[in-house]
């Protein structure tokens, strides 16, 4: 047999792993049976993305505050220097 023969017979047989082993993946996915659903069992597990972290102080407007608080500390500023 040449070259590409072997080449051919060793790519239909390779092909074919894959396809079995899904084959299998979604028979067992058919057969296999739901599990019982336990109300009073929480899982805190779940990742929400969705949920932010309760922080201690409220936010600021950004990364460099906003300019109103700008403004009242330059006011305060003032104020305390006359």
């Amino acid at each position: 047999m040449s070259g590409e023969a072997w080449g051919f017979v060793f790519l239909m047989l390779a092909l074919k792993l894959p396809i079995v082993y899904l084959g299998f993946v979604v028979w067992y996915a058919i057969k296999a049976e739901p599990e019982p659903d336990v109300d009073e069992q929480q899982d805190f597990s779940i990742w929400r993305p969705w949920r932010r972290p309760e922080s201690p102080r409220p936010r600021r407007g950004g990364p460099h505050g906003s300019r109103d608080s700008a403004r009242v500390q330059r006011a305060r500023r003032d104020k305390l220097s006359t």
